[in-house]
């Protein structure tokens, strides 16, 4: 049963073998394709082309498409917050994950103490 959604922030810290996130790769967790898009860049930027399709080869099969109504949500959702200057994709995995019951798994400081975040300071 799916738990969480890992948002980038999380992917990134598993990417760097951050203990405090390695358990949540062993779970059964979800992410979305934009997400990996995001992630993916991520990896490209900081390491290499290997280790960004490493990665995305391992994450794909958690990867999930979201629709074009919840893209909608997200940025209605990332107007009402505006002061708390959330990206689109970190958007879009808090409406994904509200939407389906899953717990947002991130360690972005702008998620801290809000409703289905499992926030993890490192």
């Amino acid at each position: 049963m799916v738990r969480f959604y890992l948002d980038t922030y999380a992917l990134v810290e598993i990417a760097r073998a951050n203990k405090i996130f390695i358990k949540y790769l062993k779970q059964e967790f979800v992410t979305s394709d934009i997400t990996l898009a995001e992630f993916y860049n991520i990896m490209l930027r900081d390491f290499n082309e290997q280790t960004a399709d490493f990665w995305f080869r391992k994450i794909s099969p958690n990867s999930k498409s979201v629709g074009k109504e919840l893209l909608i949500d997200a940025v209605k959702f990332r107007r009402r917050n505006r002061p708390k200057n959330f990206s689109f994709f970190d958007a879009v995995g808090y409406v994904y994950a509200v939407k389906q019951g899953y717990g947002f798994l991130t360690g972005d400081k702008e998620f801290e103490g809000m409703q289905n975040v499992e926030f993890v300071k490192t």
